[in-house]
């Protein structure tokens, strides 16, 4: 029975699978986004486009960077023999040492996507000048605040 139990954690190998091929897809979102800002720049476009392109594909980099993470800590953290997740051929960012620290780098991830998310929203255009623009920057704040409470709280490691 235990090994039943056991043998079902094979499983958590399609999350990370998934992981993986989604990393895969934001780099590829994100070398579009800059070959199509290079190309915006080179036809002549306005500064504010290419910027907020740039940013876009750097947002996109950094997403599949984290997925990548991901997809390694839930094979080799959870599903696979963690003598090699623990060696010295892998780079200490990639090393994930429990559940705990995968949430906090995935709340950090979606702050810093919302940050650059509204702050694409200006070169853009689509941010209109009222007082309820200020709703998005706020909630970020807010998010950010609490996130920094419970890290203090409850500091890493513990």
């Amino acid at each position: 029975m235990l090994r039943l139990i056991l043998a079902l954690r094979y499983i958590m190998l399609i999350a990370s699978i998934g992981a993986g091929v989604g990393a895969a897809l934001m780099f590829w979102e994100g070398a579009a986004e800059v070959a199509g800002a290079a190309d915006a720049m080179v036809m002549g476009e306005d500064r504010k486009t290419v910027i907020a392109a740039i940013m876009h594909g750097t947002d996109a980099f950094l997403f599949g960077i984290v997925l990548i993470i991901f997809a390694y800590a839930i094979a080799f953290g959870f599903v696979l023999d963690r003598r090699f997740a623990s060696s010295d051929q892998v780079p200490a960012w990639m090393r994930v040492s429990s559940i705990s620290e995968l949430k906090t780098t995935l709340v950090e991830v979606i702050l810093l996507y919302l940050v650059v998310d509204f702050a694409t929203d200006w070169p853009e255009g689509q941010v209109t000048i009222s007082w309820e623009m200020l709703a998005k920057p706020l909630s970020i704040l807010a998010i950010a605040v609490a996130f920094g409470v419970f890290s203090a709280l409850h500091p890493r490691g513990e």
